[in-house]
């Protein structure tokens, strides 16, 4: 067998190998995902069981501010699509614009995080902190849950980011992006729930 022969062989191999272990990757982060999936349907039934337990307090609908969480909203759906044009780009294999996708839906998500925890801070400073009541204590811990989440995507989307500038879009960096989509477009699912069961039934 001549060297060129054994070098395709062995690239060949290597890259089968890179496959198995990318889908490894992607199926092992499924199984992340529906444990993750788990604890935010415990957190939703504490809120479910905690919602009128006010004590006196404020109510959802003296507090929230549908227009300020529609727009809280839209960004994070909008970081949904710019994060899937990410894929396409990957797919085209086109670092540049992988990267540029990936920094306007940092943008976004990070915006995402600056009006929540401005939310928080504006309760907190009104008087209406997690001890409050059953529904604060509920609503702080599922809608924080999901921020800490979100700001975990975008620290993990930095580094990615920083990954492909300097590697480009090997196997391993590719088999990221699309972990790292998988965990996004979940936390856009689990946000809607969120918007739908806390703030839209909470205003009504």
């Amino acid at each position: 067998m001549s060297t060129e022969t054994l070098t395709t062989h062995h690239a060949a191999h290597d890259e089968h190998a890179h496959h198995d272990s990318g889908a490894n990757k992607v199926f092992g982060f499924w199984i992340y995902l529906m444990s993750d999936c788990i604890i935010f349907a415990t957190l939703f039934a504490t809120y479910a069981v905690m919602a009128n337990n006010t004590a006196g307090g404020p109510a959802g609908k003296d507090i929230f501010e549908l227009p300020f969480v529609l727009v809280e909203t839209a960004l994070l759906l909008l970081s949904s699509i710019t994060y899937g044009m990410a894929v396409i780009a990957t797919n085209n294999g086109n670092k540049a614009a992988v990267n540029s996708w990936l920094a306007l839906t940092f943008l976004f998500g990070l915006g995402f995080i600056g009006m929540e925890l401005y939310e928080f801070h504006h309760l907190i400073e009104e008087g209406y902190g997690p001890q409050r009541s059953g529904f604060l204590s509920g609503f702080f811990t599922l809608v924080g849950t999901h921020g800490l989440h979100v700001a975990s995507g975008l620290i993990w989307m930095l580094v990615l980011m920083i990954q492909i500038a300097k590697r480009g879009l090997t196997a391993t960096n590719r088999t990221r992006i699309m972990c790292l989509s998988m965990f996004w477009h979940f936390l856009d699912v689990v946000w809607i729930c969120v918007f739908t069961v806390v703030y839209l039934l909470g205003a009504m």
